[in-house]
């Protein structure tokens, strides 16, 4: 059995509570976390305290008496999902766009890394404002905006590692053996060229999570009721110095998700890159 290291376990294990929290705490919550509690009996209750109906709040209340972990774990729902579908949709157009721009070359190619480069010559949080602010806010609108502004560095990465994987020899022997092109691209040469690619996305998920938390605690992001760690935050600022475990709570959520992700991905990145290491050993 490979061993694990403690940074990677931790970060496991600590995605998988935050997962189970998710979607376990807000069902068994003794009030609904998006609605309105009673203010008078409930307001700014501080950690570990109970209120007067018995009901005991283990991260305390906010100035309307909603219990925060309720509302942290209901807000990882919608940050997790919106970090993963984001980075797995941006990550899944820049495989296309990359191995198409690398494997039809010409025109093609310069028309799309044209784009990419000049959408990459743009900070992403200008290009993530501009487009929350033509559309709606909400969920959507945010993992379409993620998705539009993050498929470059990905498109990148593909096309530069199947223009090295296509000069291959079992490139020229599956078209010697009758393969075309179409074959040869997304059975040979794609699945070879995803190693940096999975990275990129794994990466991608924390920073997705934490643009999305960005735009909702502007408010362009995901709207109240519907709680986010973005607008926990935005909601919690004006009590700081009274009540500071409203903003706390979900920002700890959310630098530890983004912590746990990002290490994720640099473990995933080393694995790799030792495989390959060990190949070109091999080789020689």
């Amino acid at each position: 059995m490979p061993y694990l290291r403690r940074d990677v376990a931790f970060s496991l294990l600590l995605l998988t509570l935050l997962a189970l929290g998710a979607i376990a705490v807000p069902l068994f919550s003794a009030d609904d976390p998006r609605a309105m509690g009673d203010v008078v009996a409930q307001r700014f209750l501080p950690p570990l305290a109970t209120d007067g109906h018995g009901v005991f709040h283990l991260l305390g209340t906010d100035r309307f008496g909603r219990d925060i972990f309720a509302r942290t774990m209901l807000a990882a729902r919608i940050s997790l999902l919106i970090g993963l579908l984001g980075s797995l949709l941006a990550g899944a157009v820049g495989i296309a766009v990359g191995a198409l721009s690398a494997w039809r070359g010409g025109l093609i190619d310069r028309l799309l890394m044209g784009a990419a480069d000049a959408m990459l010559a743009i900070p992403r949080l200008i290009l993530l404002l501009v487009g929350a602010a033509l559309w709606r806010p909400g969920t959507l609108t945010v993992v379409a905006v993620l998705v539009a502004t993050g498929w470059m560095a990905v498109a990148r990465l593909v096309r530069a590692e199947v223009l090295g994987i296509r000069a291959r020899p079992f490139v020229e022997a599956a078209s010697a053996l009758g393969a075309g092109p179409s074959r040869i691209l997304w059975r040979h040469v794609l699945p070879n060229a995803l190693g940096s690619a999975t990275v990129a996305i794994t990466l991608g998920v924390g920073g997705a999570i934490l643009l999305e938390s960005g735009l909702s605690f502007l408010g362009l992001g995901v709207q109240p009721p519907q709680p986010s760690w973005g607008n926990m935050i935005a909601d919690g600022r004006d009590a700081i110095v009274i009540a500071p475990w409203v903003a706390l709570a979900p920002g700890l959520a959310l630098i530890a998700t983004v912590v746990a992700s990002t290490l994720l991905g640099d473990a995933l990145r080393d694995r790799l890159a030792g495989e390959s290491a060990t190949t070109l050993r091999d080789r020689a």
